[in-house]
């Protein structure tokens, strides 16, 4: 007969006597429609309304003030993700918002939890992108104590880097709080939206009666869509569509759009894929001489620009280097955006869907003749631009473009494929077609090196199934590295591809053309192969530029997560942007700047002084 230690008597005590201990807690429960009733700690409060909001998963690292909500998780079924630092968690949760389209969830402790998250809760914010961040606080209230550990001012941080901070006062108001966080995370321009919680509010208890907010009506200004539609009614005006992110869950309409309007669809970055970039009318990212070539060729017979859900930040117009076109309609769900460096003729406020919808139940007063000509321009510009993208470069190591071009016939149609902060995220913009919404991501406007590795890890998670790729340089790779451990424990088949090359190549192109020497750009050189083995991932290499095919497949092929390093010389190709940028810079320095800048460029042609490191 088997012995019954006190251990087995006290489990069988607690099993029936500790329900007793929390009062209601049996009768807690998420009614269908999503209410939150019963009493329950404010912990399992906030979990059962994530889990009504519809959240596929929470991306963090416990601490002391949070340890009760990750419990409550455990407890509830309520899918998280264990991350090696904080910034990662803002960068999963961003890559599995960019990919699913819904508001990513992160839970970061107060002090340092919260500032090593700041960089990418703010590229978050710089991007549209919809988080939601609960942040714990230090005791608050009566429970308050001076000299709190990790007592910074968490609401200060954030109000930095948030579309708005919520912060919870009682317990009572944590289920209506959340809910807020998800509404504001997605209302008008998406963004971060954070909840800040007093860790004592956690383990108080509350009976609630919560039930889901009644939701918000998009925004359309009447009087200004009646304009626009005027503006677009005039038949005589050649119409280019210019479409941002806002469009991306829109594609059917904004496709439809064009082909209504023959008219020729270019993208922002963020906005790849709200249309299928092989549709005859599509002609790829941008529309000056930053973007595609086909792009610029086919906007300069513009007559009317119509831009919808596109934001002209300095990343995306290569510092303000967009050509001006005599009329334009914005469509921004942000009336704070509209106007903002291309002036508008007409401004509308509204979402980018209701405009969509709305002007193509007009379609018979604005549709154009028919007419083959824009499309077989568009189809001849595009050859073109491919055999002159095909050239090989460099032989000696990999050609970064003749990479991407390869990668980009491998992939599946609706691989999701991120794309980091290096010399070759430009060249990727203009040669990675997307066939598809929320399948490729680029930090655009914070320009976070690094991101791209968490942002995969959150979209393999949120697609388990799909095939996940991210596109990093090596000083990227320095910054996150560690978090492809997190890939191997997990068992997530992100594909990471390290262009390396032993330099901040990005700064060495920026230094060299204005100073004539370069500055802190040389990195180590490191053992991607021991380090692979230690982060306990597959490892695989690509030498050179007839390996990339071949080289490619079987690291596809691979199961399981694989850090792939590919030796690149980025050699003499052109880059698009760069050069926007140059003369766009150029153009805007004074006669005495100009002047200095070519004397000390002279002076250093000499050989005089430090040379590059």
């Amino acid at each position: 007969m088997s012995r019954f230690s006190r251990r087995d008597w006290l489990k069988g005590v607690g099993a029936v006597s500790f329900p007793a201990l929390l009062p209601g807690q049996g009768e807690a429960r998420v009614r269908p429609g999503g209410s939150v009733v019963g009493l329950m700690s404010g912990a399992r409060a906030l979990v059962e309304t994530l889990l009504s909001e519809g959240c596929g998963c929470v991306f963090g690292i416990p601490g002391a003030q949070e340890n009760e909500l990750w419990d409550a998780m455990k407890s509830r079924g309520l899918p998280y993700l264990l991350v090696t630092h904080e910034n990662s968690a803002a960068a999963m949760a961003d890559g599995f918002a960019r990919a699913t389209g819904k508001p990513g969830v992160l839970s970061v402790v107060p002090g340092p939890g919260l500032t090593n998250s700041l960089t990418g809760i703010g590229e978050a914010l710089l991007d549209s992108i919809p988080l939601v961040c609960v942040v714990g606080d230090v005791a608050r209230g009566e429970k308050y104590r001076p000299f709190q550990v990790h007592d910074l001012n968490m609401e200060g941080l954030l109000k930095q880097v948030c579309k708005e901070v919520l912060s919870v006062g009682t317990v009572g108001e944590i289920p209506r709080l959340v809910r807020q966080a998800f509404q504001k995370a997605v209302q008008g321009e998406p963004g971060p939206v954070a909840l800040l919680v007093p860790y004592n509010l956690f383990i108080e208890t509350h009976r609630f009666q919560d039930h889901p907010l009644t939701p918000v009506k998009p925004p359309l200004h009447e009087p200004a869509f009646k304009r626009a539609l005027e503006l677009l009614s005039q038949t005589g005006l050649r119409v280019g569509i210019y479409a941002g992110l806002g469009c991306m869950n829109f594609s059917s309409d904004l496709t439809s759009l064009a082909e209504v309007l023959n008219a020729p669809v270019a993208t922002s970055v963020s906005g790849k894929g709200a249309i299928d970039e092989c549709h005859p009318l599509a002609v790829g990212w941008g529309y000056g001489p930053q973007g595609t070539q086909t792009a610029e060729k086919a906007f300069k017979n513009v007559d009317l620009l119509l831009t919808i859900g596109a934001r002209y930040s300095e990343v995306s117009t290569a510092f303000y280097a967009i050509p001006r076109v005599k009329c334009h309609i914005q469509v921004d769900s942000c009336e704070a955006n509209l106007g903002k460096v291309i002036p508008a003729t007409v401004a509308v406020h509204g979402d980018a869907g209701l405009f969509l919808s709305r002007v193509l139940e007009q379609k018979d007063k604005i549709a154009r003749e028919k007419c083959t000509q824009p499309a077989q321009c568009i189809a001849q510009w595009k050859g073109d631009e491919s055999r002159w993208n095909s050239r090989v470069c460099k032989t000696s190591a990999a050609d970064p473009m003749t990479f991407l071009l390869a990668l980009r016939k491998a992939l599946r149609p609706d691989a999701l494929t991120y794309v980091d902060v290096s010399l070759s995220e430009h060249w990727a913009a203009e040669v990675m077609t997307t066939r598809q919404p929320r399948t490729y991501f680029n930090p655009t406007d914070n320009q976070s090196m690094g991101w791209s590795i968490g942002a995969a890890l959150g979209g393999q998670k949120a697609f388990p199934t799909r095939q996940v790729v991210t596109i990093t340089g090596d000083g990227c790779f320095l910054m996150s590295a560690m978090e492809i451990s997190t890939a191997a424990r997990e068992a997530l088949p992100v594909k990471f591809f390290i262009l390396d090359d032993q330099a901040y190549h990005y700064m060495q192109k920026l230094q060299s053309q204005a100073y004539g020497r370069t500055t802190a750009t040389m990195l180590a050189r490191l053992d991607y192969e021991a380090l692979s083995k230690g982060l306990g991932v597959a490892y695989q290499e690509i030498g050179a530029t007839g390996d990339l095919q071949s080289g490619i497949k079987s690291i596809l092929e691979t199961p399981g997560p694989v850090l792939a390093r590919v030796c690149v010389d980025y050699g003499s190709r052109p880059i698009r942007w760069l050069d926007a940028v140059k003369d766009r810079y150029t153009k805007e320095l004074s006669a005495r700047q100009k002047f200095r800048f070519m004397t000390r460029l002279g002076i250093r042609s000499l050989d005089l002084g430090p040379g590059s490191d």
